[in-house]
């Protein structure tokens, strides 16, 4: 008779790429304030010493995390505008802090990974190879990334759950002053009417880049007559 032996699945290695993914993946679930050394060990069915081995410390996992979703924003494409590059990283970094939502918060003051220092690069690159002096362009990189974090933190900490603003801002109409507040209630009134989809973002992205292009134009034909 023949013995048959149960094969053994062999435990996975540990990793630091395996150790950031399943972060990202209990931050997203989770929130990054829940995220700790034990529970991370607990996820991955091994002791916390073993994380040390990958980690240095907390900072460097959530340094670590911050990169690995900026890997996730698609750098443009190299044939196509600088206009439709800056809109590409635009829309696709919102769409990656939209997905990841506690990124969002930490991406200012976390350090330059890879991907984050790539995604960076890519913004000033476009401006100054499309002709951009370096002043202007510095002035475009902040212009478009304040854009994205400001509105997606915005868009993620807004104090009204989208559920419930509809009746909320029929609760505020019911109490308001028209008298004081004349342009607010036309403001909100214009919200509650309006059937055209929320395009807020590519909307202000649009007025950014039309006063980059405006500038750009001013500057090139300031240097035309100097030359």
């Amino acid at each position: 008779m023949t013995t048959t032996k149960r094969a053994r699945t062999k435990p996975r290695p540990l990793t630091r790429q395996r150790i950031l993914r399943e972060a990202v993946r209990f931050a997203d679930k989770r929130g990054v304030d829940e995220l700790n050394m034990r529970r991370l060990a607990e996820r991955l069915n091994c002791g916390v010493m073993s994380l040390y081995n990958h980690v240095a410390n907390k900072d460097d996992l959530l340094d670590g995390m911050v990169d690995l979703v900026a890997a996730e924003i698609a750098l443009p494409a190299q044939d196509v505008s600088w206009r439709a590059a800056l809109s590409e990283l635009a829309l696709s970094a919102h769409e990656t802090f939209i997905a990841h939502r506690w990124v969002n918060e930490l991406w200012s003051h976390r350090g330059l990974g890879p991907a984050k220092l790539a995604f960076m690069e890519a913004i000033l690159r476009t401006l100054r190879e499309a002709g951009f002096s370096v002043a202007l362009a510095c002035r475009g990189y902040h212009a478009l990334t304040i854009h994205i974090t400001g509105f997606t933190l915005q868009e993620i900490d807004f104090p009204i759950d989208a559920g419930n603003l509809e009746s909320a801002a029929r609760r505020f109409l019911q109490k308001a002053d028209p008298e004081q507040s004349p342009y607010f209630i036309e403001h909100v009134r214009h919200h509650l009417d309006a059937h055209e989809p929320n395009d807020d973002f590519v909307f202000m992205l649009e007025m950014i880049l039309d006063g980059l292009e405006r500038a750009f134009k001013a500057e090139s034909g300031a240097a035309g007559k100097q030359s």
